[in-house]
């Protein structure tokens, strides 16, 4: 294979959106703790039904990373089954380097269930137990991309870690998941400590730093504190703020051309393109202009691919943004 620019590292799976008709939420004061309720022991019906295949946030940012114009490509664990089969050929469909993905003997592959309700979703998860290992490369990438693994994957990341270590020249980017944000920052210390760019929602850093506040530079530099070198931390319609350690840089939301279809993905979109855009020479503000496009072109479609932009294409939606779309130093 030839040299890869992007390499993403995490699992990957099959989502069937479930779009629900009578359900309901009901939240805590101020629209906190909400729960997605449906009639208990009762036939729900719904509404459509979308498979999406070879998705999770790292085969997004792979994805993602081809459709800007790098070479790129997956290590990711696959079963032997009809649904890994259907996963390999959408990768190489999109163009995305499928020589590191291993195929396991009688393993399933991961299959999840996103239930839509109005613009939000709930996903019905579960990842199963794979032999994860870094591939032999013939030449280094310039940049790894790391996110969601399954439960067993821990002496897999202090491998990343050390493999990072021994090879200066990678750049790492770390957009942990659920489940490694739930291990918390002691267990990845050796992950953080060697991660050039870190990303995760303003909730999440929160959660991350076990802290109740609400100002984002103390989060910023609480989160920078554990290594990373650059942390992203987004705030939904508030945009999104980045510490690279000498300044801080706040930046709007994109203006949705229409309201939202499906926010799978927006998370994986913005983080990636951000890379991206670092990885092609940019400078952190003119990275900043880009990334929140396509969040914006994602969301208007179901799942979390479908609406991942060229740079031409998020150049034209750049030319026509409104004046107040612009990065500001706080």
């Amino acid at each position: 294979m030839e040299k890869i620019d992007f390499v993403a590292i995490g699992d990957i799976t099959t989502d069937a959106f479930i779009e629900l008709e009578n359900a309901r939420v009901n939240c805590d004061f101020n629209d906190e703790n909400c729960k997605l309720c449906v009639n208990f022991g009762d036939k729900i019906p719904y509404k459509d039904v979308v498979v999406v295949r070879a998705v999770g946030n790292s085969p997004n940012a792979s994805v993602c990373a081809v459709r800007l114009g790098l070479s790129s490509a997956l290590i990711t664990n696959l079963g032997d089954d009809q649904n890994g089969a259907e996963c390999l050929e959408t990768l190489q469909n999109e163009g995305v380097g499928t020589d590191f993905i291993k195929v396991e003997t009688g393993k399933q592959t991961n299959y999840h269930y996103v239930l839509r309700y109005e613009a939000e979703r709930t996903i019905l998860v579960k990842h199963h137990e794979y032999k994860y290992e870094i591939p032999t490369f013939t030449k280094l990438p310039q940049w790894f991309y790391l996110s969601s693994l399954g439960e067993n994957s821990i002496p897999f990341h202090h491998t990343i870690a050390e493999f990072v270590r021994a090879h200066p020249d990678i750049k790492l980017a770390f957009q942990p998941g659920t489940f490694q944000m739930k291990l918390g920052a002691e267990t990845l210390k050796d992950i953080y400590e060697v991660s050039e760019l870190f990303f995760c929602n303003k909730q999440e850093a929160k959660r991350i730093l076990n802290r109740d506040e609400d100002d984002i530079k103390a989060l910023l530099n609480g989160i920078r504190a554990l290594g990373p070198k650059m942390v992203v931390i987004t705030d939904g319609p508030n945009g999104a703020t980045v510490f690279d350690g000498s300044e801080y840089w706040h930046m709007p939301m994109y203006p949705d051309p229409a309201p939202p279809v499906d926010r799978t993905g927006a998370g994986d979109s913005f983080s990636s393109t951000f890379t991206v855009m670092l990885a092609k020479g940019m400078s952190v503000p003119e990275a900043l202009r880009r990334a929140p496009i396509n969040s914006m072109s994602v969301v208007q479609y179901i799942g979390a691919q479908k609406g991942l932009l060229s740079l031409e294409k998020i150049e034209e939606w750049l030319a026509k943004a409104p004046a107040e779309y612009e990065p500001k130093q706080l």
